[in-house]
């Protein structure tokens, strides 16, 4: 049996806010989109009446899926979700400097969350999460 990986979804309130965060400041490059309704949408996800944008975003060999639903929209508040949560926790993204991104990312407005900067002399790393704009939680690591 022949595996490969496919992609990341994230459900987004609003595609074009997504999108200046992990296009505009995170270096994703757009590379296909697909407007999807009804079925078999519906059946896939488990929804009824589906309308659904959804935008593949690639870097470094990754793809992630931004879905935007018009219909039935979407459910939570944003908040980050804590890291035992069951299912997938977050995001990392190695950067070249992290001061230096941390100053872009909050420049334009993103969520920094400051509390969380850790470093670790001993392999040279530094790690802090910042949010997208719908709360899901991304890893910026600069390690040498």
């Amino acid at each position: 049996m022949a595996l490969r990986f496919s992609h990341l979804g994230i459900c987004v309130s609003d595609l074009e806010a997504a999108l200046r965060f992990y296009r505009d400041a995170l270096g994703f490059e757009v590379a296909s989109e697909l407007t999807v309704k009804g079925e078999p949408a519906d059946t896939l996800l488990r929804l009824r009446d589906v309308e659904l944008r959804a935008v593949y975003l690639r870097r470094d060999g990754v793809t992630l899926e931004l879905l935007h639903y018009a219909q039935p929209g979407h459910v939570g508040d944003g908040s980050p979700r804590a890291m035992n949560a069951l299912g997938l926790t977050h995001l990392s993204v190695r950067v070249d400097d992290l001061a230096e991104t941390l100053a872009a990312l909050s420049a334009r407005g993103f969520a920094v969350l400051r509390d969380t900067r850790v470093e670790n002399p001993s392999l040279r790393a530094r790690a802090v999460f910042v949010t997208d704009p719908d709360g899901t939680l991304v890893e910026l690591v600069e390690a040498r």
